[in-house]
């Protein structure tokens, strides 16, 4: 395994376990109090619920889903130090529900024809990444899903979206977003 830090699953059945991720200075595992709020905002049992970790880096949001009982968890990842961690840590919580695809969040969301209740969507600050994958998420969604955001600046999205919640925490703005009716 590279090198690695660790982060704690806030919730659900690993309650407390310590999963690993990559040293790697493009990591910024969302904080806990982060993931702790969002958490609240979704309910904390998501039971029967299918989502998808764009970007899952370190893990932190699509295991704390499966920890709560989502169906199923895909995440994405194109960093190959933090596939082999994503990878290490499936096996070591036996976490059945979650499926990891090495393959650039672009080119998933073309191909795949899943749709999703919850959709966390975490990329490298400054990358331009959001941009380019916001418009594809509302093909994605399930009707009355959700997509959970986080970026260094305050998001403003287009009128395909309204901001459900929202909040701040040091330089992380993080929000949840519904699809307009008309959207």
């Amino acid at each position: 395994m590279v090198k690695a830090d660790r982060i704690r699953i806030i919730g659900g059945q690993w309650r407390s376990r310590l999963i690993q991720f990559a040293d790697d200075e493009l990591l910024r595992p969302t904080p806990d109090r982060v993931r702790e709020t969002l958490f609240n905002w979704l309910g904390q049992d998501l039971t029967g619920k299918i989502c998808l970790d764009l970007f899952a880096g370190s893990g932190a949001l699509g295991f704390e889903a499966a920890s709560r009982g989502a169906k199923q968890v895909t995440m994405i990842e194109q960093n190959m130090k933090a596939v082999r961690n994503l990878h290490c840590s499936i096996e070591k919580l036996g976490a059945s529900q979650v499926k990891l695809e090495h393959v650039d969040a672009r080119m998933f969301l073309t191909a795949d024809s899943e749709r999703y209740d919850v959709i966390f969507v975490d990329p490298p600050f400054k990358s331009g990444l959001l941009a380019e994958v916001l418009p594809l998420l509302p093909a994605k969604l399930e009707e009355e899903g959700v997509v959970y955001v986080e970026s260094s600046d305050k998001l403003l999205p287009d009128d395909t979206w309204s901001i459900w919640k929202q909040g701040r925490a040091s330089h992380v703005h993080y929000c949840l977003l519904n699809l307009n009716s008309d959207g």
